[in-house]
């Protein structure tokens, strides 16, 4: 019984893994065509930010700065139970310094939630709202592109999320590496087949009367990945633009990597519990591959867990215990299928890596420690699940100063 358990959860894994290495295939080609629009939407710029002073500054001289009529868009700083310079240095810029103190309803979900009900009551009134942290830089088209996509009747749109320090350190070369695989083998592949894309947290617009119709209602440690699971239950799938990039802050150590994903796991075991089986129903009921499609990505953290506790086992079982003694279906396999499935996975970040032209001569040659980066997630994911009651959020301290020019500059 046992050993028909075990190989039946293998097969299962397996075929997850053919079904994404399949999806990703849609992702080599990029489609050109894309409809144009002058811009007519008005935008309200929220910028999530908690003792952001070193970086904060950089970030209102960048969207000053956008290639979008002034009148358009007003930027709104939300300091979020700040005891720093913040709030003056928005102010300073011209900025809306929007000053929350609430220390028993800390993190971004909550942050959003209270600066959502501040801006409906506001005179002004715009046609949506983009979110961008604190850390971030925009591309100066990022507002026109938001313009182009709500035109043609989007409700939910995620820019292209990239990294602004990827040589820093093997840890951020290891985030850059993941975004460009994610933005053109995850992100782009379900966009060209005109399927649901994820949030990812930063870089997204939302059209006002869809925030006002459902609420914000995110405010767990991953409010992205809530939000797209409620705006999905709901039949409004989040649309994915290529051109519209934010650079985004990576942590400098693997220790702060460590503590950012792991709160990102803890939440999204929240999410999966909440939301998994309720989307994974109306992918039935509505044969929809959209909706079963995020469900499995809702999922993903516990088949990361299920793949890491498997492993063990086998190790555990062979190593320690003189085994085989637990069925295997690699086992009935030839072993070069084996390491052609491997090498699949590795060459997939490669691919992606080339396909977006990175020219960062350092990341290749962290690649090296990228596979140490990769599988960390597993005990990561492990101590997660443990933890995954712990609704505590921690603030990712960001201290790196980059200017749009010197980005665009590095990739060439």
């Amino acid at each position: 019984m046992t050993d028909a358990i075990f190989v039946s959860l293998q097969a299962i894994l397996a075929l997850i893994a053919i079904y994404q290495f399949g999806f990703s295939l849609f992702g080599l080609r990029k489609k050109k065509k894309k409809e144009h629009f002058p811009p007519q939407k008005s935008f309200a710029v929220l910028v999530a930010a908690h003792n952001e002073e070193e970086v904060v500054g950089a970030l209102m001289e960048n969207l000053k700065q956008l290639n979008y009529p002034k009148e358009l868009y007003d930027v709104f700083v939300i300091c979020d139970n700040c005891t720093d310079n913040t709030a003056k240095i928005v102010r300073e810029h011209g900025m809306n310094a929007c000053v929350r103190v609430n220390p028993d309803l800390r993190g971004k979900g909550y942050a959003i939630e209270w600066m959502l009900k501040n801006l409906w009551s506001m005179p002004r009134q715009y046609d949506a709202v983009v979110m961008f942290d604190a850390d971030n830089l925009a591309h100066t088209d990022f507002l026109i592109e938001m313009n182009n996509d709500l035109c043609t009747g989007a409700k939910v749109i995620q820019g292209y999320i990239d990294t602004k320090n990827p040589e820093d350190s093997w840890i951020t070369a290891a985030y850059g590496i993941s975004y460009w695989y994610i933005n053109r083998l995850w992100q782009l592949s379900r966009h060209n087949l005109g399927m649901a894309n994820f949030l990812g947290g930063t870089g997204m617009c939302f059209e006002t009367n869809l925030l006002k119709e459902m609420g914000w209602g995110a405010t767990s440690l991953v409010e992205d990945l809530e939000f797209t699971m409620r705006s999905a239950s709901k039949g409004v799938y989040p649309r994915f633009n290529y051109d519209a990039k934010v650079f985004d802050e990576k942590p400098l150590t693997f220790k702060a990597s460590s503590r950012q994903r792991l709160r990102w796991m803890q939440g999204h075991f929240t999410v999966a519990r909440r939301y998994f089986f309720p989307l994974l129903w109306q992918s039935v009921k509505e044969r929809s591959l959209t909706k079963f499609d995020l469900a499995l990505y809702g999922v993903n953290v516990y088949i990361v867990l299920l793949t890491f506790l498997m492993t063990a086992v086998m190790w555990i079982d062979s190593s320690l215990l003189g085994g085989p003694h637990i069925a295997n279906l690699y086992g009935h396999l030839p072993m070069w299928l084996s390491y052609a499935a491997i090498a699949a996975n590795v060459f997939t970040f490669f691919v992606s890596m080339i396909l977006e032209k990175v020219k960062f001569k350092k990341v290749y040659l962290y690649m090296l420690l990228f596979p140490i980066y990769l599988i960390s997630w597993y005990p990561i994911t492990f101590y997660a699940f443990f933890t995954q009651n712990n609704k505590q959020w921690s603030h990712t301290k960001h201290t790196r100063v980059v200017r749009l020019e010197e980005v665009q500059s590095k990739q060439g």
